[in-house]
């Protein structure tokens, strides 16, 4: 998994994806979304970078089976919310 960590204004914004998602694009008719390297592109880190790293994000984006399904397990993302995007799993994270 691909892990990219920027500070903004807002807080830590982290954005993670599963290997194989970078550079693809997913949709499903009315919503598409494009996994750059600019945005996901990161180190790479195992299940316990990524758990580390949204619970110390304000705002996070998850794209792929492998960093959803991680972030589920540790019960910071709620499966039932999660997107299914022509088969690629997406989750947004926000603490308030």
């Amino acid at each position: 998994m691909l892990i990219r960590e920027r500070d903004t204004p807002e807080g830590l914004l982290v954005a993670v994806c599963d290997e194989e998602c970078l550079g693809e694009t997913y949709g499903d008719g009315s919503v598409s979304l494009t996994v750059t390297e600019e945005f996901y592109g990161g180190d790479e880190g195992d299940a316990e970078d990524v758990v580390d790293a949204l619970t110390r994000a304000s705002v996070a984006n998850l794209v792929g089976e492998r960093c959803v399904s991680v972030a589920i397990d540790a019960g910071l993302v709620d499966e039932d919310r999660v997107l299914d995007l022509d088969g690629a799993r997406h989750a947004q994270l926000l603490w308030l």
